[in-house]
C-alpha cells in the first residue's frame, strides 16, 4: 500500500489552525481603529479551503496516521464535510450581523475556527486521549464564545452553566478512559475493540463505556443531561446558537458512533436499550416542553433536544444500516438548524430585540424571501416530504423497525406529530397578516439581508432542499462510511457470535 504522509490525513485541521493563528497575528498588528470586518471573510476563505481539502481526501487510501492516533475513511471524511460546511455558513451568518463597533471580533471569528479544529479532529481521532485533547478544543471554543455578548446579563450566565455543566461532562468522559485503559491497558479504540470481549475486569469494561455515554450524550443534548441547553441557546448570541447547535453536535455523534459500533460492538444488549430509552425520553422531553415557549430560541432549543432522540433511535439499527442512518440525519439536522438559526439571527438582530413567536408576526408580509425561508426550514423540522427533515426521519425510524425495535418507530412518529403542533404554531404567526389599528406598535423594520448572510442562508436552503429531493448520493456516502466504521475482527465468546456478525457485516478493510 502506498505509505501516506500523516500530516495529508489531518490537512483540514490543519488548514484551520493557521487560518486561526493568522487572524490573530493579523489583529494584534493593525490598529485598533482599523475594521475588523475582513478577519471574518479570511476565516470563511479558510473554511472554504478546508471543506475542500476534506473533499480532496477521498482520493487518499483508506488509514491511519501519527502512530494510529488518527484515521482517514469514508466515514471521517462524511463528517469532516458537513463540519466544515457548517462552521462556513456561521461565519458567513456573522460577518452581516456583528456590529462594527463590537469587541475583540478578530477573536470571534478565531475561535469559530478553532472550535472547527477540535471537532474535526474528533471525528477522525482514534486514540481516546487525542479524543479527548480535541473534545477540549471544541469545549473552550464554544465557552467563550457562549459569553461574546458580556454586556447583557444572560450572555455570561449562559456562559458560566456551559462551563460548568460541561466540565462535569468531560469529568465523567475523562473517566471513562481512565476505566478504559485500566480494564484493557491501551487507549488505542481499535485495541480496545480486540481486548475489550475478554477483559479480566468485564465490569471496568461497562463502567468504561457507561462514564463516556454520559460524556457524549451531554454534548448531544439528550435527555436527561439536557439542562443547560435551553438556557445557553436563549443567553448566546444566534450566530454562535446556530454553530453550537449543530457542529458540536455533529462530531459527538460521530464519535458516539464509533465507541457503540467501533469500540464495544460485543456490548449492543447493554448500549441498545439504553439508547433505546434515552432516545425516547429526549423526544417526549424536548417536544413536551417545546410546546409551552413563547421565546422562539427556548423552543428551538428543546426541539434540538427531540432532534437528538430521533436521531438515537437510529443507533437501534445493527450495523452499517443504523451508522447510515445516523450520519444522513446528521446531514439534514445541520442543513436546515443552522438555516432557521440564520433567519433568526437577522429577524431578532444582534441584541435580540424581538425573542418571542409573536414578534415574528407577519414576516412573511414583511420579508417574503425570509418568511419563506422560515416557513421552508420549518416544514423541514417537522418532516414533511420533499425536504431533508423527511429522509431524515424516514431512514432513522426504518432502521429502528429493521432491527425489532417497532415500538420506539411508532413512538417517534407520535413525537413527530407533537412537534408539528409547536412547529406549525410558529409557521402561522409567521404567514399571519398583521393587524392594523391605531392601538398597534411600529411594525419593525425590515430585515437587511447582506451578500454573506445571503449565501450561507442559499447554501443551508439548497442543502436541506438537495437532501429532500436527491438523497441518494448523501446516503451512498454514508453507506460508505457505514461500512469502513467496523471494529477489526473479534474474537467474542459463542452467545455473542450472532450480534458480532451483525455489527460487522461484510469483510473489514486493513487498517
Amino acid at each position: 500500500m502506498t505509505q501516506v504522509p500523516s500530516i495529508l490525513r489531518i490537512l483540514p485541521e490543519v488548514i484551520l489552525t493557521l487560518t486561526g493563528v493568522a487572524i490573530m497575528l493579523i489583529e494584534a498588528s493593525i490598529p485598533a481603529q482599523w475594521p475588523r470586518r475582513y478577519l471574518g471573510w479570511l476565516a470563511a476563505i479558510g473554511a472554504t479551503a478546508a471543506l475542500y481539502a476534506s473533499i480532496w481526501q477521498f482520493s487518499l487510501p483508506e488509514g491511519t496516521g501519527f502512530f494510529g492516533t488518527v484515521e482517514t475513511s469514508a466515514f471521517t471524511i462524511f463528517f469532516h464535510i458537513l463540519i466544515c460546511g457548517v462552521v462556513l455558513v456561521a461565519l458567513l451568518l456573522s460577518l452581516d450581523t456583528l456590529p462594527e463597533d463590537s469587541h475583540h471580533q478578530g477573536e470571534f471569528y478565531a475561535l469559530m475556527v478553532f472550535g472547527a479544529v477540535g471537532m474535526c479532529l474528533l471525528t477522525s481521532a482514534v486514540e481516546l486521549l487525542l479524543v479527548f485533547i480535541a473534545l477540549e478544543i471544541s469545549s473552550i471554543s464554544t465557552y467563550i464564545l457562549a459569553c461574546y455578548r458580556k454586556n447583557t446579563g444572560r450572555g455570561p450566565e449562559a456562559a458560566l452553566k456551559y462551563f460548568l455543566l460541561g466540565s462535569f461532562a468531560t469529568a465523567f468522559f475523562l473517566y471513562g478512559i481512565a476505566m478504559a485503559f485500566g480494564a484493557t491497558g491501551t487507549t488505542q479504540i481499535y485495541e480496545i475493540a480486540h481486548l475489550a470481549a475478554t477483559a479480566p475486569n468485564h465490569a471496568f469494561v461497562l463502567a468504561a463505556m457507561a462514564l463516556m455515554l454520559i460524556g457524549i450524550l451531554f454534548k448531544v443534548s439528550a435527555a436527561p443531561f439536557h439542562i443547560w441547553t435551553p438556557d445557553v441557546y436563549e443567553g448566546a448570541p444566534s450566530p454562535v446558537v446556530a454553530l453550537m447547535s449543530t457542529g458540536p453536535k455533529v462530531a459527538a455523534f460521530a464519535f458516539l458512533l464509533r465507541i457503540v459500533y467501533e469500540m464495544f460492538p460485543t456490548l449492543h444488549s447493554v448500549w441498545a436499550p439504553l439508547l433505546w430509552v434515552i432516545a425516547v425520553v429526549s423526544m417526549t422531553v424536548g417536544n413536551l416542553a417545546a410546546l409551552r415557549q413563547q421565546n422562539v430560541k427556548r423552543m428551538l432549543a428543546y426541539s434540538s433536544i427531540a432532534h437528538a432522540g430521533y436521531l438515537l433511535a437510529a443507533f437501534a439499527g445493527i450495523g452499517s444500516i443504523g451508522i447510515a442512518a445516523a450520519a444522513f440525519y446528521t446531514a439534514a439536522y445541520a442543513a436546515m438548524n443552522v438555516g432557521i438559526f440564520a433567519v433568526i439571527t437577522l429577524v431578532s438582530g444582534y441584541n435580540e430585540d424581538r425573542p418571542m413567536i409573536d414578534d415574528y408576526r407577519g414576516l412573511i408580509y414583511r420579508s417574503p424571501l425570509l418568511g419563506s425561508l422560515l416557513l421552508f426550514f420549518l416544514i423541514s423540522l417537522t418532516g414533511i416530504p420533499f425536504t431533508g427533515g423527511f429522509f431524515g426521519k424516514f431512514y432513522a425510524f426504518t432502521a429502528a423497525m429493521q432491527s425489532g425495535a417497532v415500538i420506539l418507530a411508532l413512538i417517534g412518529l407520535l413525537n413527530s406529530g407533537i412537534a408539528a403542533g409547536y412547529y406549525i404554531r410558529f409557521a402561522l404567526v409567521a404567514a399571519q397578516r398583521p393587524q392594523a389599528g391605531p392601538e398597534e406598535a411600529a411594525p419593525p423594520a425590515r430585515p437587511q439581508v447582506g451578500v454573506a448572510v445571503a449565501a450561507g442562508l442559499a447554501f443551508a436552503a439548497l442543502a436541506t432542499l438537495w437532501l429532500g429531493i436527491y438523497p441518494n448520493e448523501v446516503l451512498r456516502i454514508a453507506q460508505s462510511g457505514g461500512h469502513t466504521l467496523q471494529a477489526p475482527a473479534l474474537q467474542v465468546p459463542a452467545p455473542a457470535a450472532p450480534i458480532a456478525t451483525a455489527v460487522i457485516g461484510s469483510t473489514t478493510p486493513s487498517r
